[in-house]
This record gives structure tokens, sequence and C-alpha cells, in this order.
């Protein structure tokens, strides 16, 4: 996909857009599968939060991808998109024993991480297979709000606990047919990884009728040259054989699960905004967009930097800019940074735009969320369309004050 691929679909579409390179997608999802090769039974389940575009799940289905999901919305999605119940994993927190409930009436997947909600639903429904959310209290994560391993986060049933764990499972007689962890994203330390790895192992163990292991994901990409990302070829390795190894003293072989989700569409995504206009202060170069926090949260939210390309100029003299959105509160995308010359009227273009971006979009300041779009076999479709007043108002009741 070339610049001028990209210029001609922000001239069909329009901009901002969203482009999404199934190429990329398959190149990523390959180099998991390859590099944990040596498994006997490997699972990734995508993520779906990270793109939740039923174009972009059907296309990781035809890779022979799994799901991940967190809301009863999104395993809906999973299956308007084909796939089988028994290929989702549904792994909320915080949620209602009811929407529990309803998501296994569908045959998926359930994953738990809350003690009481274990006993709740181990009483009533001793013989559907549940998977627990271990906490390791492993800290991973390349910011607080996306490290959910540590001894304070939220998110699953602490290490500790293991023994008022088995006693639940004990007195309830449920299957537990799974063992899942998640650290955090942005994985850069191997070695701390395979630490928690082994603290699930060790948990594994408390369990005869296991089918899987989870270990999550959080694996890092790069975001700007010469950016550092998780050595996932050495992880595989190590993982592997230490899996294998595993298996053996187990008695049986388990598959290997992971949740890959800003792994394998991340790199894929383009986000395309027009530049309104150039602002000199007196002391900065502002490049004004049609586009805002609103549809890319990441930076201002993350403190994310996203490489941005002015492809309408690619070769042209580097000059200091500050890109900002056009919402009426600060929404920066890059302070300072080094750009070909800009001018209005030009198309910038961010890279790592696949994941996180669209689904954290919102219509803020009554904006619509932009259009989606596809690269797939050197060709452009729309996967979905620019929202229009109508949609704005779909569910909105005018009343009448008169």
């Amino acid at each position: 996909m070339t610049n001028q691929d990209l210029l001609k679909i922000a001239g069909d579409y329009g901009s901002p857009v969203y482009v999404y390179d199934a190429e990329k997608i398959a190149s990523q999802y390959k180099r998991l599968t390859t590099a944990f090769k040596k498994v006997k039974q490997l699972k990734l389940h995508y993520a779906v939060k990270a793109n939740s575009n039923i174009s972009v799940l059907g296309y990781l289905r035809s890779l022979g991808a799994a799901l991940d999901t967190v809301s009863i919305q999104e395993v809906q999605l999973g299956l308007e998109a084909g796939y089988a119940p028994a290929d989702i994993i549904y792994t909320p927190n915080g949620v209602s024993m009811e929407e529990i409930e309803a998501v296994a009436a569908l045959g998926v997947q359930i994953n738990i991480d809350n003690l009481s909600i274990l006993e709740q639903f181990g009483t009533k429904h001793p013989n559907i297979p549940v998977c627990i959310r271990i906490n390791p209290h492993v800290m991973a994560g390349g910011n607080t709000n996306i490290s959910v391993g540590h001894i304070d986060s939220k998110f699953g049933i602490s290490i500790h606990q293991m023994p008022l764990l088995l006693r639940i499972v004990e007195n309830t007689g449920m299957h537990i047919n799974g063992i899942h962890m998640h650290t955090g994203s942005d994985i850069l330390d191997i070695d701390v990884f395979l630490y928690a790895s082994e603290i699930l192992f060790d948990a594994a163990k408390n369990f005869k009728t296991l089918e899987f292991i989870d270990f999550g994901s959080g694996f890092k990409v790069p975001y700007k040259e010469g950016d550092i990302q998780t050595n996932i070829e050495e992880l595989g390795k190590k993982l592997s054989k230490r899996f294998n190894d595993f298996c053996l003293e187990y008695g049986r072989d388990l598959t290997l699960a992971f949740e890959p989700g800003k792994f394998l569409v991340s790199e894929a995504g383009k986000f395309l905004v027009k530049v309104n206009g150039i602002k000199q202060t007196t002391s900065t170069v502002f490049a004004q967009v049609d586009s805002g926090f609103n549809h890319l949260i990441r930076p201002m939210f993350y403190g994310v930097t996203h490489y941005i390309e002015n492809i309408s100029n690619p070769k042209g003299k580097e000059r200091f800019y500050s890109v900002v959105g056009y919402i009426c509160e600060t929404d920066t995308f890059a302070n300072n940074r080094r750009i070909s010359e800009i001018s209005e009227g030009d198309l910038l273009a961010f890279q790592n735009a696949g994941a996180y971006c669209f689904t954290m979009a919102s219509n803020y300041n009554s904006r619509f969320r932009p259009a989606e779009v596809l690269w797939l076999n050197g060709e452009a479709h729309l996967i979905r369309k620019r929202e229009t007043l109508e949609d704005l108002l779909r569910n909105q009741i005018l009343l009448s004050v008169d």
C-alpha cells in the first residue's frame, strides 16, 4: 500500500479515515504461529477490543484466529462475523451475573476473575466449563492504565487466594478447564513474562481437568524507528520448550493460548487526516488537522507517540510542527515533531492506528466518527461508512417543552 494508494483512499472516502492493511495483519499472525510452531496445540484468541470491525474479525477468522472478548456485545460481534462459540473466550471484569449467564448460554468459554462470581456461577452451573483468571502479582505494561497484573489491579484472582479458590471449586464441584493470566500491555522484558508464566504453571498443577493455559498477551510493537519491541521469536523459543515440558509433567498435551490484539492489527493501520491550517505563534508552528482526540485519543490518554508522515510531500524539507486537532480542548498529537514541510490541504498519515483508535473513538463535540477501509488484495474496501447527522440523532428523543 503506497502513499498514492492512501491519497486515493482519502480522495474517495474523505478524511479523516482509518485504513487497515490486511497483508500486514496476516504477516503478524504468521509471525506468532511460526514463533510457537513447536507447540502441538496453539490457539490465538484475537482481542476484539483492539479493533472490532466485523470485516477485520472475519479476515482474522480466515487466518485461523479465535476471539478474546470482554463484553457480551463483543461476543455478539464475533458470532456475527462467523466465529463458532467454541472459538470465543469471554473474560469480563465487574459485569453482572446476568451477562455472564447470557454469554454462557451462547456456548462461549467463560473466564472468571472474581471469587464471589466464581462461587455463584459454580453453584448454579457446575457443569459449565470455566477458565480462571489468575493475578500473578507481576508488574508489566508500558503505562499504568495497561498494567493489569500487579497487586493493586482490579483484574484477576490473587495467586495468594489459591486455597480459597480451591475450596470453592471443591465445594461446588465445578469443572475448571482452563487457567489464564494477563500481566499488561507493552511487554518489554521477556524474563519478567516467563517469571509470571512459572507462577501460572504452578497454579495449573492444582487442576486435573485443564484443556488449555492462556498466557494473555501484551506484546509490544514499535511506534517509531529504532523503538524496542517484544522479541516474539525468543519468547516463542523459551516458552514453547517450557510449555512442552509442563505438558509432559501434567500427563497430557494442553493447548497454549494467547490473546494478541495490538500485535496483530496496530502496525496494519494508518489514520489519514487533512491539514486545515498552519498557525504560527510566538514559539510554535501548529499544523491544525481535521480530527482530534475524539478519533485518536492514545497520544493524550497514554502518552503514546504515533509516527506522522506528510504523504502529500514525503520528500520535502523537514521542519518542526506541533500537530493539533480541532476539539475545543487541548488535543495535541505531536509536539515539535520533525515532519516534511506541511501546507494547508496536505494529508498526514498517523502510523500504528490499527489498534485502540476507532474502538476508543467518540462523538465528542458532536463530531462524526470516520469511515474505515480495509486494503485487501491490492484494493480498497469500505468496511464502515462515515457517520452522518442521522446517526447522531438516531437514539435521541426531542421532548416538547412548549
